[in-house]
């Protein structure tokens, strides 16, 4: 082809390559969950989605930033390393010796904290142009709407429970472990004798019925702000019926941890409008305090409420199962735990006791379970603990004097998740979601006051310090590390 005013030729127009849109690996994750729940893959494909977040990152790695607060969870995570010296060390009030399992849940829990580290960079180190806020909103918000209709199915066809492709193809005596069947096999909800009569605590589409109900409290508060805040009117209505249709699984699940979230989330949504708001807010906040009570009124929940609380059911068992987890943590391996949960010796307060056939509440739970808390306690020791929550607690005190949507959610998200510490067992999509909050409030008010406070991180590593000792300016991290308090 000739140029237009001699003979020069035209170049010839380049087809640039294809490239998905960022965050691509969130909308793999979360808009297929159904599907990937039913083929024994939820859990994994997040882990999976991790790889390609970890490569983004890794191509950014000259201008990565970190929240303040971030040095403690690095801590954490070599604490956690540190554990795998621990692993086979006899614990007190334990079986002795240990199998292949013990490294295996412990590889999956190493590997879910990475994940968690991976996505709160990934999320907070792409900018609003890359990945809006309000589409990983909508996404958490869409994760509630399938968290409802899971709690539905569990509540009305609780005897559901599939095969699916992936524990098909296991060897039987991989998909004979407890553990990993709870991961690979579907299963809509649990059946069990609370009140006197069969209770369905629904769980799908997670591994468990405490899952499902840490997952509805920290979709919840996307899912107002994307279906009911920021929604048209048609949007909006939907958004209500949804609401309303997903009460039926969280008042008859008699499932007490959620409840309590619930009823904190909504005290501090109050407090903050009312802290926010002028005439129009304050009528709205009352309107809706006022038509809240009355629907709490008029419903079953005061009554089953007070049911549950007369059949404390598992108050003892947990009790004994704390009680035991920090004995047995404080005086065989305070500082660095035991690096993963180990089976009780007998039964709790007996060594006697134990599973029997015929009797479901016989066994006693593992050490370090019934709470993540315990988990961290029993696994990390003390410090592993500690570091754990100087990062959460570092990031909630960063933002809720905030006003912004995001610093709302992720607040209510980090409140809830306090609460659930000492009765939940939140490793996989609960922390991974608790991240992404973090993620979110983080990124909004640093993008707010105009980006990042700090120089890119290669910058920061070779600048001279003030002195002229060679120091890190503004506080980076040194050995490779990542900015830490990039802003906020």
């Amino acid at each position: 082809m000739r140029g237009i005013a001699g003979n020069t030729p035209l170049a010839a127009p380049r087809l640039l390559p294809w490239r998905p849109r960022p965050g691509w690996p969130l909308s793999v994750a979360f808009l297929g969950f159904p599907i990937w729940w039913i083929l024994g893959l939820a859990n994994v494909v997040l882990l999976v989605m991790t790889v390609p977040m970890a490569a983004t990152l890794w191509r950014r790695r000259g201008t990565l930033v970190a929240p303040s607060g971030f040095a403690a969870w690095l801590f954490f995570l070599v604490w956690v390393v540190l554990g795998l010296l621990t692993l086979w060390a006899d614990a007190p009030l334990a079986e002795p010796g240990g199998g292949f399992s013990r490294l295996l849940v412990y590889g999956w829990r190493l590997a879910w904290y990475v994940s968690f580290t991976v996505v709160l960079l990934y999320i907070g180190n792409l900018s609003e142009r890359d990945l809006p806020s309000s589409r990983i909103a909508r996404l958490l918000g869409y994760m509630f709407i399938v968290t409802t209709a899971g709690g539905l199915i569990g509540s009305f066809f609780p005897s559901i429970q599939l095969t699916s492709p992936v524990e098909m193809m296991l060897p039987h005596g991989l998909a004979g472990n407890s553990f990993v069947r709870d991961i690979v096999h579907p299963k809509v909800a649990d059946i069990e004798s609370i009140l006197g009569f069969e209770q369905s605590r629904p769980m799908a589409p997670f591994a468990y019925a405490n899952t499902w109900g840490a997952a509805y409290a920290f979709f919840l508060p996307y899912f107002l702000l994307t279906w009911v805040v920021r929604a048209r009117t048609r949007r909006r209505i939907f958004g209500f019926v949804v609401l309303a249709a997903s009460l039926w699984p969280v008042v008859y699940s008699l499932n007490r941890g959620l409840w309590g979230a619930l009823g904190a989330i909504g005290l501090f949504g109050v407090v903050k409008l009312l802290q926010v708001g002028g005439p129009r807010v304050l009528a709205w906040t009352a309107g809706i305090a006022a038509a809240g009570a009355i629907v709490v009124a008029l419903s079953p929940l005061p009554g089953l409420v007070q049911d549950r609380l007369d059949n404390p059911h598992s108050n003892n068992r947990r009790t004994l199962l704390a009680e035991e987890t920090t004995r047995s943590a404080l005086s065989g391996s305070p500082i660095v735990g035991f690096g993963s949960t180990r089976n009780v010796q007998g039964d709790l307060g007996s060594v006697a006791g134990g599973d029997k056939i015929g009797c479901k509440a016989c066994g006693s739970p593992p050490l370090g379970t019934q709470g993540h808390l315990w988990l961290l306690l029993f696994a990390n020791g003390l410090v592993g603990t500690i570091a754990f929550c100087v990062f959460f607690a570092v990031r909630f005190f960063r933002h809720w004097r905030d006003r912004g949507d995001y610093s709302l959610a992720g607040c209510a998200v980090l409140i809830a998740c306090t609460l659930f510490l000492i009765t939940y067992d939140m490793v996989e999509v609960p922390l991974y979601t608790v991240m992404i909050a973090v993620a979110l409030m983080w990124r909004s008010v640093r993008e707010a006051r105009g980006g990042p406070a700090l120089r890119p991180l290669a910058r920061a590593l070779t600048a001279p310090s003030p002195s002229g000792n060679g120091a890190t300016a503004n506080g980076a991290l040194t050995n490779g590390a990542l900015t830490n308090g990039a802003s906020r």
